[in-house]
């Protein structure tokens, strides 16, 4: 993890609708900030939606949260973080 940062400074505020964001702390809520973060991203946005997390996280802090996380995060998402790291593509969801 980076150096200490101010959660609502960074993350885009729609998507902490339900909690006070100035609360969170970047190394104890990952978890959450992480699949968060990256919830309403689509195609066009995920270079700067991932940009803004990487900022803040590892590549690796990322992909693991994201593979485990229960968050509802998109096959899409899943698939487009795996991709951008070289690593194994994950679903969230399986039909």
């Amino acid at each position: 993890m980076k150096t200490k940062v101010n959660i609502a400074n960074t993350a885009p505020k729609h998507v902490f609708w339900d909690m006070d964001i100035s609360q969170l702390s970047t190394k104890q809520d990952k978890a959450l900030i992480i699949p968060r973060m990256l919830m309403a991203t689509t195609k066009e946005s995920f270079l700067q939606d991932i940009t803004s997390v990487e900022k803040l996280y590892s590549t690796n802090e990322i992909y693991v949260i994201l593979k485990n996380t229960k968050e509802r995060i998109s096959n899409n998402v899943c698939r487009m973080v795996a991709t951008r790291y070289s690593k194994p593509t994950f679903l969230r969801y399986k039909f």
